[in-house]
């Protein structure tokens, strides 16, 4: 019988897409997820269904038992009240469930900026989520460092509806590589049916090109019928308000998000290479008229 490969964070933009493009091409797949109920589309599709909590150490090494590969990730979790602890928490328990269930090929989400030890707010646990995978001497890994997920830009919705602005504390001239979440599970997927492992490895994910905020703002605009939405840079003070009171993250949250923002700011989360062939091309012109134009339009 062959073993399914794993896939944590099922229910999620990029693991969902991971999971779908390995059923459609015949793969088994074990899907990870903290709720059954949202796991069930991938399920019906013939996926086997593992409902649980990546902290749950035990849990994750069943789930991970005879499986010839498995894609991890750290979720997001908004509410934490001690974000770095929760980061460290799931960190230790993935690492220590690979190890022993001598998972043999890994692919793991990590972010640019990931080889920085401060000043990068969420970015720094998944420095430390590399550092422990540089443990698995007899595994074959892969880091994926993507850049400033697309996704990240339907945030702006409200924002754009209640005020007709787009705005952060990231500066308005800061060029940023942008990458859709969709590329980034083609990406994986493929890894997992080409097989194309070699020892350890980090991979860069970093899009068609770099944008400014100013320009992707534009983009956006564009897109849903608003040629010219502005983009404004907010103080961190009104960054914070709106965080917290508009979106519920915690205070830790907020704050991990405020430096990673200064990061931006500082130059300092870039990628180390620059961009070559990969399997990154969605523009940000293509998701505006597709993802972004329809969540706008559903948020009416």
């Amino acid at each position: 019988m062959i073993k399914p490969f794993v896939v944590c964070g099922a229910t999620g933009n990029i693991g969902s897409r991971i999971a779908d493009i390995l059923l459609s091409t015949g793969e088994p797949v074990r899907v990870i997820g903290r709720e059954r109920a949202r796991l069930e589309p991938l399920a019906s599709k013939g996926a086997e269904s593992w409902p649980g909590d990546i902290g749950d150490t035990a849990f994750l090494e069943k789930a991970f038992s005879g499986a010839p590969g498995a894609f991890i990730l750290i979720p997001p979790r908004y509410d934490a009240s001690d974000f770095r602890e929760y980061q460290d928490r799931l960190g230790a328990s993935l690492i220590a469930a690979l190890s022993k269930a001598k998972v043999p090929r890994i692919v793991a989400l990590s972010s640019i900026g990931a080889h920085l030890d401060k000043g990068t707010g969420p970015v720094l646990g998944l420095h430390d989520l590399e550092t422990r995978l540089n443990t698995l001497k007899d595994a074959e890994v892969v880091v994926l460092r993507p850049s400033y997920f697309m996704e990240n830009l339907l945030w702006s919705i409200p924002l754009i509806r209640n005020q007709g602005i787009n705005g952060s504390p990231i500066r308005p001239d800061v060029p940023i590589p942008m990458v859709a979440t969709e590329d980034i599970a083609e990406a994986t997927a493929h890894m997992f049916i080409e097989g194309n492992f070699h020892g350890h490895a980090v991979v860069y994910l970093l899009g068609p090109r770099d944008l400014t905020m100013s320009e992707a703002t534009r983009i956006l605009g564009d897109a849903i019928g608003k040629p010219g939405l502005k983009y404004v840079q907010f103080s961190e003070d009104d960054a914070r308000k709106a965080m917290t009171a508009g979106a519920g993250m915690s205070g830790s949250v907020v704050e991990a998000m405020l430096e990673m923002q200064r990061g931006f700011n500082a130059g300092i989360i870039r990628p180390t290479r620059e961009r070559s062939a990969e399997r990154t091309t969605t523009t940000l012109e293509s998701f505006s008229k597709s993802v972004f134009a329809r969540a706008y339009r559903v948020a009416a």
